[in-house]
């Protein structure tokens, strides 16, 4: 008997019902909010960086899936590796037999990744995290693992206890011992090293919250603390990794740091295959693999399947084949400068700082008497309103697809496909400047959706 499914045929016959089978069987707070701000749009498809509707309307993506789209989306060579992986009909996860495409992708991350040796690859980002934590306080038989303020790391349990953000970690108590220490505090750091109970501190060298780079010299001063109460460095490179800071990873613009412990994911899936990484040292991998009792200590299911690894390798091929680390570090410099000069301009912009394709825009309190009434009746309903008051008519006016860094957080966080290129900054730039000139003009359609928002913001209070 044959068994037959047509995928678009499916899609064209309910691919309408998408946001009431959404409310109906999944998250039913997804589909509201997006109604209520205006975000209840239907893609049709997507190429690169760029979104189109059912009109053929083009929309700028300066999100990429919260970074999972590091090459954009259908990448042709990474959609090839794809097709060519399924045809080959692979034995794949038979789980006792060594398959080449995970050594081989590992052989060539390690080729970007000196003074690291072994990989271990899962499915996701907070597994990666997850995996860091386990192998940490397994070699070093400590307990204790510090995080940073305002850090995010992932929200299965391992990951959430080193979570900086309270909103995600209340109610799910109790987790993992854990501690957090300010970003960039030295000596907030080595008070609790020398409690003697720490394994490791995990950090992201540019926050994704707020979007806060690590000081100058803090990763290696850390991690020479670290090492000297035998704890070990953790750089969640999960969203910074490959290539979107401008360097391969986010911590390798600081000489002379190398951490123990390094998590990617998002990007190296090529947007198709969920994947995540740990890679590690030496002499960790083979104290938690210490013996064949020991195998299987630490494993996952899907974890170097052939579809995930294709992709990654063809990513990796992507990233050195079309230079993009070169490409983002001058995109990314003409993206930031063009928006720093707008800081003089509007008073409600307080800030732009960042690294290549992952930059922060803050804004802050005026110093006109109008403006400042309005920022703070903004302020008194709900922090972080008036940074989702400029990501709608992005999105509503000028078809840019934008979202805040964070909860109460008046902070845009831009990580567009490592693909845009200079035509895509003119068109953010364009459109940042019209929103920024109405919001200034302390009338029209911005506030008045500012007055929907502070409504709705009171009535869940």
């Amino acid at each position: 008997m044959t068994t037959e499914f047509d995928l678009g045929a499916l899609l064209a016959e309910r691919g309408a019902e998408r946001y009431e089978l959404h409310a109906k069987h999944l998250n039913p707070q997804l589909p509201r909010m997006l109604h209520t701000i205006g975000f209840d749009k239907v893609y049709e498809r997507a190429e690169g960086a760029h979104f189109f509707d059912a009109d053929g309307n083009d929309y700028l993506d300066m999100l990429a899936g919260f970074g999972v789209m590091g090459l954009g989306r259908h990448h042709p060579v990474v959609r090839k590796a794809l097709h060519d992986v399924l045809d080959l009909d692979l034995a794949d996860l038979t789980r006792f037999d060594c398959q080449p495409l995970p050594g081989l992708l590992a052989e060539r991350l390690l080729a970007h990744s000196p003074h690291l040796d072994r990989v271990f690859f899962g499915n996701s980002g907070t597994e990666a995290v997850e995996t860091a934590l386990k192998f940490a306080r397994y070699a070093t038989g400590k307990p204790r693992v510090l995080y940073c303020d305002h850090a995010f790391h992932g929200l299965t349990t391992g990951s959430l206890s080193v979570n900086g953000e309270r909103g995600f970690r209340d109610g799910f108590a109790p987790l993992l011992p854990d501690t957090a220490v300010p970003l960039g505090d030295l000596d907030a750091l080595a008070r609790e090293l020398a409690k003697g109970d720490v394994a490791a501190l995990i950090v992201e060298p540019i926050q994704g919250k707020g979007v806060h780079e690590a000081p100058p010299g803090y990763l290696r001063a850390a991690q020479e603390l670290l090492h000297r109460h035998k704890a070990l460095l953790i750089a969640d490179e999960v969203q910074t990794g490959l290539g979107r800071t401008g360097d391969f990873y986010a911590y390798q613009h600081e000489d002379g740091v190398e951490p123990d412990l390094v998590c990617v994911a998002k990007a190296l899936s090529g947007g198709y295959v969920p994947v995540g990484a740990t890679l590690g040292k030496e002499w960790i991998f083979k104290k938690v693999y210490s013996s064949m009792d020991r195998v299987l200590v630490h494993s996952a299911s899907f974890g170097s399947n052939a579809q995930a690894m294709a992709c990654g390798l063809a990513v990796l091929s992507v990233m050195e084949n079309e230079q993009i680390v070169a490409g983002v570090r001058r995109t990314g410099e003409l993206l930031k400068s063009r928006l720093t000069a707008l800081v003089d301009t509007y008073e409600l912009l307080a800030d732009v700082r960042g690294r290549g394709l992952m930059i922060g825009i803050e804004f802050g309190k005026p110093s006109s008497l109008k403006l400042r009434s309005r920022w703070a009746m903004l302020q008194a309903a709900r922090k972080g309103l008036f940074a989702q008051m400029v990501v709608v008519p992005l999105l509503q006016k000028h078809r840019i697809l934008t979202q805040v860094s964070g909860d109460h957080l008046e902070v845009i966080k831009l990580i567009p496909p490592l693909v845009v290129d200079e035509a895509d900054v003119d068109r953010f730039v364009d459109a940042f400047t019209a929103v920024m000139d109405d919001a200034h003009s302390g009338g029209g359609l911005m506030w008045d959706f500012g007055k929907t928002l502070i409504k709705q913001a009171v009535a869940n209070r």
